[in-house]
């Protein structure tokens, strides 16, 4: 049984997010804290496996809270929920180990996804004393681009493993449709759908500079890990 701690000041939420974990098989909710000062004494008292973690908190935010739970080395796990879309929080979350992130408002389908996916991973690793990449990147880094089998309509896999290929290669350097397409050798129009796709599932940020003329210049930049996604991709429905 999986252990689940709900940090969120909001009743309501806490409430849906408690209605949600009762619905999956192996979790047991051990409690809810409205603060990371709560969140932190619980910890220290309860045996907790996984946090379902809020970003906007009184006090102190949920991205601090993540800070001191790895500071103290505790082995306790994070989802974050969270409204907070902006690409540094994003980072800054996963940089200390978030499992996965979900952004406010999410459907009932995508939190299953998240928890199932957690416990698949960690039944799989905690029964393991060594284990193979193989084994790794399926039960826990399971998110690289060879595993998606279902794109949106006019975009082709291997296309795409080319196009990711041609960001990796860009390092943390912000780059331009024109620089990847010259780089693969597409076309402009054809690589800047691969470039939103990817940006549309937090793959890549966007920045928009106006130059002296006023004409806009998208200029993209990875986020995420160089070989893995850092988010499964939920099934696109036909």
């Amino acid at each position: 049984m999986i252990n689940v701690m709900i940090v969120e000041d909001d009743p309501m939420v806490a409430r849906l997010n408690s209605k949600y974990l009762e619905k999956l098989s192996g979790f047991r909710l051990v409690g809810v804290a409205k603060s990371c000062r709560e969140a932190l004494e619980r910890l220290g008292r309860d045996k907790v496996d996984l946090l379902l973690l809020d970003i906007y908190l009184p006090g102190s935010n949920g991205i601090e809270l993540l800070k001191d739970i790895r500071k103290a080395d505790r082995n306790v796990d994070v989802i974050i929920l969270s409204a907070a879309s902006d690409v540094p929080t994003i980072k800054k979350a996963m940089n200390f180990g978030a499992f996965d992130y979900l952004i406010k408002p999410f459907e009932f389908e995508r939190f299953t996804k998240s928890l199932l996916s957690y416990k698949e991973a960690t039944h799989y690793i905690y029964a393991k004393n060594k284990l193979n990449q193989s084994e790794l990147d399926s039960h826990y880094f399971g998110r690289n681009l060879e595993e998606i089998n279902t794109l949106p309509k006019g975009l082709n896999k291997n296309t795409l493993i080319k196009i990711w290929g041609g960001v990796v290669r860009q390092g943390k350097r912000r780059f331009t449709t024109e620089q990847i397409a010259s780089l693969i050798g597409l076309s402009r129009v054809s690589t800047r759908k691969y470039l939103e796709f990817l940006k549309d599932i937090n793959m890549l940020s966007l920045d928009v500079e106006y130059g002296t003329v006023g004409r806009p210049i998208y200029q993209y930049r990875c986020i995420g890990s160089s070989s893995s996604l850092p988010v499964r991709l939920d099934p696109i429905p036909k």
